[in-house]
């Protein structure tokens, strides 16, 4: 193949036609000179059974010596099954891509392609999915926990070894929970990002045996009858503001969620019900809590106090907040009742344990719990179901516990059911 044919005069000779016409260097190298005069070096060649154009310039800027070398680079990429024309159009791609990250920098955003960039895209994706409170929650751990370490790095750039670097500390703090919760995020993000081509392979999969297992933690509660009891009367006795008296005795009564206790709102209290219908966001669904007499004279004592207000068991800030969710467990502490013997979510395993040892229907007893399916339909369903027993299984609760205050030796029985 004959390549380098011409001398530059040859070129530099050419004059404009009545249409374009090629001048041949060899080897593909050709200039084509247009009928308006101007020259243009283009090289001819095919890649793959297809005829290619990949331009050079315009001569005498692009001279000749330099047209050739560019040939020259063309033919060895073509010799290594490399087709110049991607060649060039990925380098433009990474040059348009520079820019747009030079400009997105300064504006404050991440760099295309980034780890921080294909989870920000994941995030979006899931704001639909998820409540505000939650999705909220998952972005703010992933930008304080995630991206500092790895989010700028290119997704598909990120090692495993970075991954459980960042993860490291939680490990040793034994921030089991959220190390697990953190890496799961990780994870769902590569998934993400090899759905849309931004990467191939999810590093943090090998990861998920290098954390250990999450030892499941049981929330300590009192479930002897004669210590029950005593733990009546103890919160009886305790001298803390009205509204946080009116919270620990009801807490027993009701063994709902804490944090639900303390967010009960006035107007989710139907007092001629004598029904609490909160909605619980875990759950998904509006329930309906019957009230026992007990319960419905703590709620109508504090009313004076707080029935203006929001919430039932308002912050003593007088901010417009609900009761802190520290407060139920610094009283039980107050009284002498460490985390490892007691504890506010303790009520609902006392209650728990006691009725079904009572032989109340465990569906009843779980119905009150709010343990309830997560399928909507069956939801709106179950939150009414037993509820004529569950009725009397409150307020035969609330008679009990009476008696265990009173000092009453109280003997397990089985619950009329029908």
């Amino acid at each position: 193949m004959a390549i380098n044919i011409n001398k530059d005069a040859v070129y530099r000779a050419a004059k404009p036609k009545e249409k374009d016409y090629p001048i041949s260097d060899g080897g593909g190298l050709t200039m084509l000179v247009t009928k308006s005069g101007v020259k243009r070096w283009v090289f001819i060649y095919r890649f793959k059974g297809k005829q290619n154009r990949f331009g050079f310039g315009v001569y005498p800027d692009t001279s000749l010596d330099v047209a050739r070398r560019k040939a020259e680079e063309i033919r060895a990429q073509i010799s290594k099954g490399i087709d110049p024309s991607e060649v060039r159009k990925t380098e433009k791609q990474t040059i348009q891509q520079d820019q747009q990250n030079t400009d997105r920098i300064k504006a404050g955003l991440p760099v295309l392609g980034s780890f921080t960039d294909v989870a920000q895209q994941w995030l979006k994706s899931l704001e639909h999915l998820t409540k505000p409170q939650t999705h909220i929650k998952k972005t703010s751990r992933i930008e304080r926990l995630v991206f500092p370490s790895i989010g700028d790095i290119l997704i598909n750039e990120v090692k495993s070894s970075e991954i459980l670097a960042l993860l490291k500390p939680l490990i040793d703090k034994s921030q089991l929970e959220t190390a697990h919760r953190v890496h799961s995020e990780i994870s769902s993000i590569f998934d993400y990002g090899i759905v849309h081509n931004r990467c191939i392979y999810n590093p943090a999969q090998p990861v998920a045996k290098q954390i250990p297992a999450q030892k499941v933690k049981h929330r300590a509660a009192i479930i002897d009858p004669k210590l029950v009891g005593q733990l009546l009367r103890d919160i009886q006795n305790y001298q803390g503001t009205f509204v946080v008296q009116m919270a620990f005795r009801i807490s027993p009564l009701l063994f709902q969620r804490p944090s639900e206790i303390r967010t009960m709102l006035w107007s989710d209290i139907d007092l001629i019900a004598k029904e609490w219908r909160p909605y619980v966001s875990k759950t998904d669904f509006h329930r309906i809590v019957p009230l026992s007499k007990q319960a419905i004279e703590i709620i109508e004592a504090v009313k004076p106090l707080t029935g203006n207000q929001q919430y039932v068991f308002p912050s003593s800030r007088g901010d417009g907040r609900p009761m802190s969710d520290n407060t139920i467990r610094t009283a039980l502490k107050s009284l002498g009742y460490d985390s490892d013997v007691m504890t506010a979510h303790g009520f609902r395993t006392t209650a728990s344990t006691l009725l079904n040892e009572q032989g109340w229907s465990a569906d009843a007893i779980e119905r009150q719990l709010a343990h309830a399916p997560r399928d909507a339909v069956r939801a709106a369903y179950n939150r009414a179901q037993y509820l004529d027993e569950r009725r009397r299984m409150i307020q035969s609760w609330a008679d009990y516990l009476d008696s265990l205050r009173a000092g009453a030796t109280v003997l397990p029985f089985k619950s009329k059911t029908g």
